[in-house]
């Protein structure tokens, strides 16, 4: 499979196929269950998972939506309002909600360590959080119904909006609030990493899907280095949704421009199993970078 970096790039329904099928097995699904690409039925949007036990279901009213807006939110035991508590703001990954990322040994992380994690939905399942739009033929932006002219506007603020609901619900640690992202969640966290910069004590890129930003991804590397943010990245060298190659010149990028940066490449990773296999790496990257001042 080849994905060719361009504005105006149209990707084939099996490279839909394959990113959605990477979405379902990520989520403990059996490859037996996941569909092929080329085979099969397309997957149907937006996909649906049990949710993590652990993992509370919240909505707020987003005003310029118009309507309630959906996100997923863990606290950990350790967290109290007599302290300042570090925050984790997750992006899901295409076609799936927040329940597709937070769940599993992100949750047995962020319980350890005391930590709060939220779940933007990013205002459908595949807004692509305002960074530049994925297109796949017959489907617009999201192969949902539900897609707004402003849909990358939409997508950028559901996720500002929930940041600053946990600030005012939470005694937030500004310090270490901290920005990560599964595939398109990952191409989230690279263009939000820097447009709203001041934020964020680190970044987390697993698997990112930044197909769109590669030709450009000097810019948007530019904005996160000039902000002092460090950021690691997780590949595994056999996914086939978001081929190594590509987060490959990200890294080389980050590398020449001299920033702050950590890539875990594992051998035999996937665009599934990348999630639970890179976390225990991110969470300790996220613990070693507090806000630099």
């Amino acid at each position: 499979m080849k994905i060719f970096p361009g504005r105006n790039v149209m990707f084939r329904p099996a490279v839909l196929v394959c990113l959605l099928s990477a979405i379902l097995a990520s989520a403990q699904f059996s490859h037996a269950q996941a569909p092929k690409a080329g085979q099969g039925p397309m997957p149907k949007m937006p996909m649906q998972i049990e949710p993590d036990s652990r993992v509370q279901q919240h909505s707020y009213n987003f005003k310029e939506a118009g309507k309630d807006m959906p996100y997923v939110l863990f606290v950990s035991s350790k967290v109290s309002k007599d302290k300042k508590n570090p925050l984790i703001v997750a992006l899901h990954g295409l076609g799936g909600d927040g329940n597709f990322l937070v769940r599993g040994r992100l949750v047995d992380l962020a319980e350890e360590g005391g930590y709060i994690v939220v779940g933007p939905l990013g205002y459908n399942v595949s807004g692509w959080y305002g960074s530049p739009i994925v297109r796949f033929p017959g489907g617009g932006g999201n192969s949902t119904p539900d897609e707004p002219p402003n849909l990358r506007e939409l997508s950028e603020k559901d996720v500002i909006n929930v940041l600053e609901l946990m600030r005012k619900e939470f005694n937030i640690d500004n310090d270490r609030t901290y920005l990560m992202g599964h595939s398109m969640g990952g191409a989230g966290t690279l263009f939000l990493g820097g447009k709203y910069a001041s934020n964020w004590a680190a970044l987390a890129g697993i698997a990112p899907a930044a197909f769109l930003m590669l030709n450009e991804r000097k810019e948007y590397v530019g904005k996160i280095k000039n902000a002092k943010i460090p950021v690691i990245i997780v590949q595994g060298d056999e996914d086939t949704a978001v081929p190594v190659e590509y987060t490959r010149q990200w890294v080389d990028t980050m590398k020449e421009m001299g920033m702050d940066h950590k890539y875990i490449e594992l051998p035999k990773g996937d665009h599934g199993t990348i999630i639970n296999d890179g976390m225990p790496d991110i969470f300790r990257f996220f613990a070693d970078h507090p806000k630099a001042h």
